[in-house]
């Protein structure tokens, strides 16, 4: 079981972060990226370094009294100068910007993400006594609405498995490489569905991982966690007429992934994205569908089936059953809606106490 995709990604994340500190932050922030590695992933520190970069960028070219100075040159002490209105100021600015030529959006949760980003940097450094001032500490996070929770129904998982199977619905242009991936695809489709896993998960997938004797894969969880999960006897038929060809490919020597591009190399997180949505856009057309809102679907279906939301957070993978709750807005209103047969007004017979 490699683990030398998820190794070679984090190593990518840490020279595009190193490259950033080189560049374009300031030397005190090296030790901060360094402080918070035992409890963040690379992934997290990396967009951090964007967004701290992003910030530090604002300073100099936007606020005059740093202007004439580089993000580079930017201290502890400027940081705890700034005020909470100039913090503000910055969430302000990141709503629309122009960034090298290109319009930038942000919406509430994109405004959240970078003052968190910014917040976590000055609160270490408040920790550790370098900065006094906290100039975050009293700037509210952005209000962030109740996002609409897209899934697919029954009906419509049925539809997707079907366009995946026959190409129904696709452009000729799509339909001659559909000839070619029609069994990968209908694999990872299935996989997705059935297992709730996320898309980087499914592409780190390698052959040595699936076991068909107690139908069960590992796989690389957020932070490095290698787990067991199972899939049902029809996702098992999917997935071997793909892991049977896949195997007895001569022309495939020292790839140990399980799903490859038409390029023979693993496939890419974006590779999945596209063909998700290729096959989403004629099976539901009305609806963005994405591999995350596969995996929404699949929490949905297993807690209608199982009715425990502990269950359905520790297959998906979630550390705190209030994240799944949060994920699964379908799911706490079925618990509302269960919790409402549970409570009787009136005695029933059965209730009698034999008077």
């Amino acid at each position: 079981m490699s683990q030398t995709y998820f190794n070679n990604r984090d190593a990518e994340n840490l020279e595009k972060l190193d490259k950033i500190l080189d560049e374009d932050l300031p030397d005190f922030c090296r030790e901060y990226f360094v402080g918070i590695s035992a409890n963040t992933t690379t992934l997290t520190r990396l967009n951090y370094g964007y967004d701290i970069r992003t910030f530090f960028n604002y300073l100099v070219t936007k606020i005059s009294r740093f202007k004439g100075k580089s993000s580079k040159e930017i201290t502890p002490h400027d940081i705890e100068s700034l005020s909470p209105f100039e913090i503000e100021a910055y969430l302000s600015y990141v709503e629309i910007y122009r960034k090298d030529g290109n319009i930038v959006k942000n919406g509430a949760r994109g405004k959240s993400r970078k003052l968190a980003a910014i917040r976590s940097m000055v609160k270490y450094f408040e920790k550790k006594q370098i900065i006094r001032y906290n100039p975050t500490a009293s700037v509210d996070t952005p209000k962030l609405r109740e996002k609409e929770i897209i899934r697919l129904d029954g009906n419509e998982i049925e539809t997707m498995l079907d366009v995946v199977d026959t190409g129904e619905g696709l452009t000729e242009r799509q339909q001659k490489y559909q000839e070619n991936t029609r069994i990968r695809d209908l694999a990872m489709v299935s996989l997705l569905l059935g297992t709730g896993i996320r898309v980087s998960e499914l592409v780190g997938i390698d052959i040595d991982d699936v076991n068909f004797d107690d139908l069960s894969f590992v796989v690389t969880r957020k932070g490095g966690a290698r787990v067991i999960l199972y899939f049902s006897e029809e996702i098992a038929g999917y997935l071997y007429d793909y892991y049977c060809r896949r195997v007895a490919d001569s022309t495939v020597k020292d790839e140990p992934a399980l799903f490859l591009s038409l390029q023979k190399r693993r496939i890419t997180t974006r590779a999945v994205e596209n063909i998700v949505k290729k096959y989403s856009l004629v099976a539901t057309p009305l609806k963005h569908i994405t591999p995350h809102k596969l995996r929404s679907t699949f929490g949905t279906q297993l807690y209608r089936n199982t009715g425990d939301i502990y269950v359905v957070a520790d297959v998906l993978g979630h550390k705190d059953v209030n994240t799944t709750k949060r994920h699964y807005a379908a799911i706490t209103e079925d618990i509302r809606r269960n919790a409402s047969t549970k409570i009787s007004l009136r005695r029933t017979p059965t209730d009698d106490d034999g008077e």
